[in-house]
């Protein structure tokens, strides 16, 4: 097998490469440097194979890093969104051994960052933070010490709770409570913490 042709593709970072006068496959441009793939350079199944396999991998890891440019990401949540693209268990395990050695990805660092964010901005109570982290696959020594720093659940949700409470000012009591109390769970306040307020905004 002889390679008959190589051109760039509209995306200047990749080319396409042909083998006896017929399209093969398309790569990366630094994978074509890093095996030094030249016009009339003969090859064999296994070197494709070699080529193919580091081509997937840097395409898996570019997927990953764009993926994390929107926002910080849990590695289960790189793992799920790799596997749903189509790549392979093998290169995934690769990808995110990257991330690591390069300090992109940490559970630790991602978990205290999402306990401030949904504790500031979304004003969510505890339980629901736990229940959020569980789904995103931190595990669970890693949420219970990011949460022990949770300390002030009352005085979030009292705060939280004397906004709401005006929006049901034309609601009679029991339906008052009925609402700010499913507000407040939802919310993921204890139900000890719940009745508390309730019993302090309402009665």
């Amino acid at each position: 097998m002889i390679i008959t042709k190589i051109e760039s593709q509209r995306n200047n970072d990749r080319v396409n490469i042909y083998i006896d006068h017929r399209f093969a496959f398309g790569i990366m441009k630094e994978i074509q440097y890093k095996y030094n793939l030249a016009e009339d350079m003969q090859l064999d199944q296994e070197f494709i194979d070699r080529v193919l396999i580091e081509e997937e991998q840097s395409r898996c890891n570019d997927f990953a890093l764009r993926f994390l440019g929107y926002r910080q990401r849990s590695e289960k949540e790189i793992e799920d969104r790799l596997r749903m693209k189509g790549f392979e268990q093998h290169i995934i395990a690769n990808t995110l051994a990257y991330l690591k050695d390069h300090g992109l990805v940490d559970d630790l660092e991602f978990a205290e960052s999402f306990v401030r964010d949904r504790i500031r901005i979304n004003k969510h109570g505890p339980r629901r933070i736990r229940y959020d982290l569980y789904q995103k696959g931190i595990e669970q020594t890693i949420i219970d010490r990011v949460l022990d720093e949770y300390d002030d659940e009352y005085d979030r949700a009292l705060e939280l709770a004397r906004k709401r409470l005006s929006s049901y000012r034309n609601d009679d009591r029991a339906t008052k409570y009925r609402k700010l109390g499913g507000f407040l769970q939802r919310r993921g306040y204890s139900p000890d913490c719940v009745y508390k307020i309730l019993n302090k905004l309402i009665g």
